[in-house]
């Protein structure tokens, strides 16, 4: 990083809740209560690709369109009446897929049927462009998962279970898209916050946009092996390529390093990945660097499938022209809040999230994060997807 890494590294949890937000700090919460996408890498590059577009729009519209699967799901996102602040505010949802087809079989492992994500983050863009929050959402986190309704009429039946089950219901058919739709569904009937755009991003898409960027510097508290993450890092400031990256990402067990199998633990991980991403961006000037850029551009597009709107390159020009001038750390990072159930299997919102989600729809800056100790060791379930939708009836 060209101004240099701390002179002492600091030590502890990953995430303490009074972490500096210095981006060379190992880990930066919100701007606001300071303390990571979906790989939601996404909204960066949804940022970079506008402010690409000023300068080479010609190229860039040549060489992306078309890259970016794009589906209609309106028809299958039920009609809520949700009261938000008029302020051009948008709510963008950022997913991280765990298909297995492909070049992704090869990557996470050929298993027969389902997707889930298991990244999720509500990217908030303020109406006056000022400041872009990403709201992490536990996949463990138990609500009420209305039934999903598919594109071709079929109605998977909800209840009360796993966020990401919503997901899983959505894609068992292999339908980004529609995995998407049944997100959306929940999270508005849960939340009450409206979502104006959505992205999902697959494992090669997630290897190639990092390996785009020349990899990703970030501090790695403490040695860490992995034999089902394929991933062996030494402690310190490390340089990850793109497998490395989404190793580090998907972290759930480890025969060396402090990994627990908490999925809130790897959200902190997802979030420092993140925002070491996004700082990288800002420090390599990708702006003025047509050849650099378009290489990450044809990689973000190759990898997103997007509601019609977010995926044509007018919208994002638009967009990311209003964010060009957002400042590096206003690009900020939580997680909705959580308590552990009783029997610490998994967790319930608080009614600090409730406030979370008024601050949202408010479009006013977000105070509140989750608190409590993210490194338990329970683990509710696998990192391999079930060959069909799993739901708790009511």
């Amino acid at each position: 990083m060209s101004d240099g890494h701390p002179a002492t590294p600091p030590s502890g949890d990953l995430m303490p809740a009074d972490a500096s937000h210095d981006r060379h700090a190992p880990l930066r919460h919100s701007a606001r209560a300071h303390a990571p996408r979906t790989i939601p890498i996404v909204t960066a590059a949804i940022a970079a690709i506008a402010g690409f577009v000023v300068v080479y729009a010609g190229t860039v519209s040549q060489q992306i369109e078309g890259a970016i699967t794009t589906q209609d799901v309106d028809h299958i996102v039920d009609d809520i009446d949700i009261e938000v602040a008029e302020t051009g505010a948008l709510n963008i949802l950022l997913m991280g897929s765990d298909v297995r087809d492909g070049e992704n079989a090869e990557i996470g492992g050929d298993v027969t049927g389902g997707m889930r994500n298991d990244t999720t983050i509500i990217a908030h863009v303020a109406g006056d462009r000022s400041r872009v929050d990403m709201i992490s959402i536990p996949r463990d986190m138990q609500v009420t998962i209305p039934d999903c309704a598919l594109l071709d009429g079929e109605t998977v039946t909800g209840g009360y279970g796993d966020f990401n089950i919503a997901f899983s219901n959505g894609g068992k058919n292999g339908n980004a898209a529609e995995a998407a739709a049944c997100t959306i569904n929940t999270i508005q009937q849960e939340a009450q916050v409206p979502i104006d755009h959505w992205a999902v991003v697959d494992f090669a898409g997630f290897i190639d946009m990092v390996d785009a960027l020349g990899g990703v510097e970030m501090y790695i508290p403490t040695d860490i092996v992995s034999s089902k993450a394929n991933l062996e890092l030494e402690a310190g400031w490390q340089t990850l390529n793109g497998e490395e990256a989404l190793g580090y990402a998907r972290l759930r067990t480890a025969e060396v390093g402090d990994v627990s199998g908490s999925d809130l633990q790897r959200i902190e991980r997802q979030q420092q990945l993140l925002d070491a991403m996004i700082h990288t961006i800002f420090t390599q000037n990708l702006l003025t660097d047509a050849t650099a850029l378009t290489k990450f551009l044809r990689a973000a597009s190759e990898s997103l499938t997007t509601d019609p709107e977010l995926g044509q390159v007018e919208f994002v020009l638009s967009l990311a022209a209003s964010l060009r001038n957002t400042p590096e750390d206003d690009f900020s990072f939580f997680t909705v809040p959580w308590v552990y159930t009783e029997d610490r299997l998994n967790v319930l919102p608080t009614e600090d999230a409730e406030l979370m989600f008024e601050q949202l729809r408010a479009d006013e800056p977000i105070t509140l994060d989750a608190e409590g100790d993210a490194s338990s060791d329970w683990d509710s379930s696998t990192d391999e997807p079930a060959p069909e939708p799993t739901t708790t009836t009511n």
